[in-house]
């Protein structure tokens, strides 16, 4: 049976794999990939930078909503993004698959080309992983990172007079979710920002080589993530709106939905972009762009000067 027809009980866990697995093409920092019992990547920094996360369907993601690429794709990048925001280079991702046995295998195919094709663009591989049942898809990814002789970019390093910048798109995603919660399907670009994130994964070892002393993924909203800034380096950040980019295409899908793009850039998640906190006066990598400034300890995140009233991003259980 070709792996494409059937279901994967159908299909099997072994040819299933090999059809996933059979001529992908490896970085050369993969010195074993997929068939043994382990992966052998290269750590030329001789530190290893980690990272999990999780896709639930239903929680993270909706078939009815994104295509099997988009979320292979998405499960990818979102772990990818942690690598970056730590001012880290990709070397290989390891991937965890569980689904019901009633699962087409073209489902998985497709997850698993998403997969391979969001790995490519951040110029790595998948590198091994594994299959079970479940009774619901979940997808668990590993990412592996090389600082390059640098010192991590943690959430710690911030200090009062930095300024802060961020890097990559705001908003798009929370805006994409509110259409696809409308039961529409367009603008396009609009609702691919919800289905696949195009984290900016060369940004944050750039970053690091500019002196940033602060870095996180705006995973949760712009103004959650922050507050973890926030916390682990005791100070405060205030955002300042006018200079935060709003598209024109924000504003149009606001208009129609009756929304405020501006809570999108403030409190949507799923986007993934970096956001950071540099020394005054430090140049900026391309593509960074100022919106805000670090306050003293006790002034919290604020908004123009002021506490922002509403919850400033997603928790899980809340």
């Amino acid at each position: 049976m070709s792996p494409n027809d059937g279901t994967v009980a159908e299909t099997g866990e072994f040819a299933l794999i090999r059809a996933v697995t059979e001529g992908r093409r490896q970085p050369p920092g993969t010195l074993l990939g997929p068939g043994d019992d382990a992966a052998v990547v290269a750590a030329p920094d001789g530190r290893v930078v980690a990272s999990t996360d999780v896709l639930v369907q239903g929680v993270h993601f909706r078939l009815d909503w994104s295509s099997p690429e988009h979320v292979g794709r998405k499960a990818v990048a979102v772990n990818l993004a942690d690598i970056a925001a730590m001012g880290a280079t990709p070397t290989t991702v390891l991937v965890g698959l569980a689904c019901p046995p009633d699962t087409p295998s073209e489902v998985v195919k497709g997850l698993t080309d998403g997969m391979w094709a969001e790995a490519e663009r951040a110029g790595v591989g998948v590198s091994g992983g594994d299959m079970v049942r479940a009774d619901q898809l979940v997808i668990s990814v590993t990412a592996l990172g090389d600082l390059g002789d640098r010192e991590p970019v943690t959430r710690s390093g911030a200090r009062p007079g930095d300024v802060l910048a961020v890097n990559g798109r705001l908003g798009w995603a929370a805006a994409g979710l509110a259409v696809l919660g409308r039961g529409f399907r367009s603008p396009v670009g609009v609702v691919n920002a919800q289905r696949c994130p195009e984290p900016p994964y060369e940004a944050g070892p750039r970053a690091a080589l500019a002196g940033a002393t602060a870095m996180i993924d705006v995973s949760d909203g712009l103004l959650a993530d922050l507050g973890h800034i926030g916390e682990a380096s005791g100070v405060g950040i205030d955002v300042r709106t006018a200079d935060l980019d709003i598209p024109a295409r924000l504003t149009e899908v606001g208009a129609a939905l009756g929304a405020d793009p501006l809570d999108w850039v403030l409190t949507g998640g799923e986007d993934h972009a970096l956001a950071a906190t540099f020394p005054p006066f430090a140049e900026l990598p391309d593509g960074w762009r100022t919106i805000g400034v670090v306050t003293m300890a006790g002034s919290g995140i604020t908004v123009d000067g002021k506490p922002f009233s509403r919850e400033g991003g997603w928790t899980h259980w809340r």
